[in-house]
């Protein structure tokens, strides 16, 4: 390892050098920053021979970037067409300190998003878990990790904001934030649209117009469809006996769509906005947007089996024999086994017991054990043959008002209402049986205010920023898992709400041409709700204990010594207690910092901040408790410092940051027999720099490149969290590095244009970054861990003479590096799984704009 971490520390020191050396005096000519030239408000200035500037938001005004003392990786909507970054999840390559992931472990879905930045995020898609990094659009907060996942139609620019953002975006944002700012109506009519083709029959048609209204009122209607197929396609088993399964079909579940294939896209959305101003104080924006997502699931391949728990329990009852892997003798489950399964028709008796049927007299009754029959041996092929669907309906509406009560006092107010719709199942297991197949359904409402008032004084050297928010949002997750030959059966229904406001103030008072200061604070008091029906439909417990499911049964089972004691009289199935659960929280989250500069062009600046991520309750048990297992909030405390800096007649841009975080009450997902169990399970230290580089040595080319590493352990842990659950994982310890953050990643992004003699212009461009590996879990298991990567996209265009039209081919992924996205260690099911990354592609696109 010691070994590796030179080597990697070489390749970012070789890196440097060269993007250095290739921004030299030498090639200081005159050149266009061609990246944020199309996309309306967004560059500040675009002066000739120099590298644009970038207006960003992230102090809650408009800004150079250059300006502000955070760690901001921002990008412009050329930038991102020309890097094929189409989703959220597709910065990840060119962010340092950034990992984001469409997909987490069983969601079955792409479009939840994983976001850790700086080793801080989550890892989960359920309502009770909040994310640790905030996805914001148009300034709305979005509260659910599913659906963040943000197809990016129509958008002016991206912010990555890094580090704690507490004081200004709120809570959860203790890892960053992400702020979506979607392009205004242009006051001219105008239509800007792309087709796209490539692998897989893709096929993506987008398109925007600016409708002028009126001389105040202008309007701009946008609308995009993707269809994709899977990359992962399913294929029968190849059985020489002839074999029965239940299907399905027979168990609970959010949905019965299926697929041959997994892994695809049908994905349509708009966006209509509305803009009123007549250059008076007062002007108002108005917007909606539907999306509607309707495709198979994300792809999943399984890497092992296990007959750890109920895999082995259900390859002993078909035998009717106990196996030297299993962990309970088959004396234990053989009144389980010889019990009738509970289904959807038939209810707790509708299906047939396992006990024996292999071993009977009967050859048409014969089952398959479960076992690595079913590891393909090839990643992108699966004998599935379960649920295979990923629906949702997401839309939204909002309005911005901006009023100014003078020439240095303006008021904002954002008021926004949004609605979530989802469902999605996958069939985890990648055989034909039914031995782990998860589905879900979740509804989600949100409504917020936010009120700001922005001002300056003594000649704009004080800005400052005092605001109000409120938040309230509302909603229900049903879970559906059906293990092994519905030997368990999950019934998960959860209701919860979460009501919070907040008061927030930042001032930044630049003294002199040398020193400026910064100091801020948000007070936020949080209520939420909580109750949970978790249930197991097929009784378990009783059938185990030879009982009925019954009233009597279950004061039985409460009374026995050991015995699982569901805690609801008349409710038998259910393990949650009943009644509504509550917490409050309440958390002041500061920032101070301190600017210096030493030129007009460089500011070095310092920084303290803290935020905080809620906390909750788990709502995944797999046995019954008299009381709701929660957990507290997670809590951030950040020293950062950093440059930003200019040179060589704007030719040259350097931007560094350092920073070193402690981590307290760190909530993690910890599988814990058949569930998911979130746990406070310690703190831990992060350490680490990010360095960012745009460099236009000369006519027509621009060299971006960046640099992250990040050092991050954990200081204590539980003790109970500290033993692997087998050997195959690395398990939790002081140390112990954190998951979902490699330690070093580097990009480099050289963009050549260079005219042609009919005043038409050839683009070329690509992208390289590389990843060190990284943990996919909490855990660590070896087998979904994520080795290195490399990836290299490119593409060349075509611009024609008068930019009404362009012709694009490029490819994405080309040396076909594939890895696993996310995965999980699922013992209790008998399942290591993981969604591998997409592989080469090719697309072409073709874009009009006049």
């Amino acid at each position: 390892m010691e070994g590796w971490g030179m080597r990697m520390q070489m390749r970012a020191a070789s890196f440097m050098a060269i993007a250095t050396a290739l921004a030299t005096p030498g090639f200081a000519q005159d050149t266009a920053a061609q990246q944020a030239t199309d996309t309306g408000p967004v560059t500040a200035s675009q002066p000739s021979g120099g590298i644009a500037d970038i207006v960003v938001t992230a102090q809650k005004r408009n800004e150079n970037v250059q300006d502000v003392p955070i760690a901001i990786s921002a990008f412009t909507a050329a930038a991102l067409q020309e890097r094929a970054v189409t989703d959220i999840s597709g910065l990840s390559n060119i962010s340092p300190n950034v990992t984001l992931d469409g997909g987490t472990p069983f969601s079955g879905s792409s479009a939840v998003l994983s976001a850790y930045i700086r080793g801080i995020g989550s890892n989960d898609f359920a309502f009770n878990i909040d994310p640790g990094v905030g996805v914001y659009l148009d300034g709305v907060y979005l509260a659910r990790t599913v659906g963040a996942n943000q197809d990016l139609l129509d958008v002016s620019r991206i912010e990555v904001l890094k580090g704690p953002q507490g004081t200004l975006f709120g809570r959860n944002t203790i890892g960053g934030a992400i702020s979506i700012v979607t392009r205004d109506p242009g006051d001219e009519f105008a239509f800007n649209g792309d087709v796209t083709t490539g692998r897989f029959k893709l096929l993506q048609v987008r398109g925007s117009v600016d409708l002028p209204i009126m001389e105040s009122l202008a309007a701009s209607v946008t609308f995009g469809v993707k269809t994709r197929q899977g990359y992962l396609k399913r294929i029968p088993f190849p059985s020489t006996a002839p074999y029965v399964t239940d299907g399905f079909t027979s168990f609970p579940a959010a949905g019965y769509d299926t697929s041959d294939n997994e892994g695809g896209d049908d994905t349509w959305n708009t966006r209509v906005k509305l803009k009123w101003d007549n250059g008076g104080p007062l002007s108002v924006t108005l917007s909606g947007d539907y999306s509607k997502t309707d495709s198979n699931s994300i792809a999943n391949t399984l890497i092992k089996s296990r007959q750890d728990v109920f895999a082995g329990w259900y390859n002993a009852c078909i035998n009717n024999t106990a196996t030297s892997i299993l962990t309970t003798p088959l004396p234990f489950i053989a009144a389980l086994c010889a019990a009738p399964r509970s289904s959807v028709q038939g209810g707790v008796s509708g299906l047939s017991p396992l006990l024996g049927v292999n071993v009977d007299a009967n050859p048409y009754n014969n089952r398959l054990p479960y076992d690595d029959r079913f590891v393909t041996g090839d990643i992108d092929r699966s004998y599935a043959t379960g649920n295979s669907f990923s629906k949702m309906r997401v839309y939204g509406a909002s309005g911005t008002v901006n009023f100014d009560l003078t020439d240095t006092v303006a008021l904002k107010s954002i008021t926004a209402y949004r609605e979530l719709h989802w469902a999605a199942g996958v069939d985890l297991d990648s055989s034909p049986l039914e031995m782990l197949h998860t589905s879900f359904s979740l509804n989600q409402y949100q409504f917020s205010q936010e009120l700001q008032l922005l001002g300056n004084m003594f000649d704009k050297s004080l800005n400052y920023v005092l605001g109000a928010y409120y938040f309230k949002e509302a909603g229900d997750l049903h879970d559906y898992v059906t293990f092994p030959a519905g030997l368990l059966q999950v019934d998960g229904p959860n209701d919860l709400k979460t009501k919070n406001y907040a008061f927030f103030g930042q001032v930044d008072w630049r003294l002199n041409d040398l020193l400026g200061f910064t100091l801020g604070g948000r007070y936020t008091h949080e209520d939420k709700f909580f109750e949970g029906g978790q249930a197991d439909r097929n009784g378990q417990a009783y059938k185990l204990a030879g009982l009925p499911v019954s009233e009597a049964s279950r004061q039985l089972l409460c009374a026995s010594p050991g015995g699982a004691c569901f805690p609801n009289p008349n409710q038998p199935l259910r393990y949650y207690v009943a009644g509504t659960q509550t917490k409050k929280f309440n958390n002041f989250a500061p920032k101070a910092g301190v600017q210096v500069h030493p030129s007009e062009d460089v500011m070095v600046y310092g920084s303290w901040s803290r935020g905080y991520k809620t906390g909750g309750w788990t709502t995944r048990l797999s046995n019954p408790l008299p009381f709701a297992p929660d957990f507290n909030e997670e809590k951030a405390e950040t020293f950062e410092v950093g440059v930003k800096s200019q040179f060589l007649n704007r030719r040259l841009q350097v931007n560094a940051a350092a920073f070193t975080t402690r981590y307290d009450g760190i909530q993690l997902n910890f599988q814990q027999g058949v569930s998911p169990v979130v746990q406070n399970a310690g703190n831990a230290r992060i350490k680490g720099f990010e360095v960012e580089i745009v460099a236009a040595p000369t006519d027509g080319l621009t060299i971006n490149g960046s640099v992250g590493y990040v050092d991050s352990y954990y200081t204590d842990v539980l003790a109970a969290a500290q033993v692997p659950t087998s050997v195959d994982q690395i398990g939790v310890y002081p140390g112990a590095t954190l998951p979902k953050t490699p330690k070093w990643k580097y990009n480099i992004g050289p963009r050549y244009e260079v005219s042609l003699g009919n005043g038409g212009s050839l683009i070329a461009l690509a992208d390289y970054t590389h990843t060190a590996p990284l943990k996919n879990d909490t855990e660590g298991s070896y087998l979904i861990n994520r080795r290195a990567t490399d990836i290299v996209n490119a593409s060349i265009t075509y611009r024609e003479p008068n930019a009404h039209w362009d012709l694009t081919i490029g490819g994405t992924n080309l040396t076909d590096e594939r890895y696993l996205v996310t995965g999980q260690f699922q013992a209790a099911g008998g399942q290591i799984y993981g969604t591998y990354s997409r592989p080469a592609e090719w697309y072409a696109r073709l874009a009009v704009k006049f």
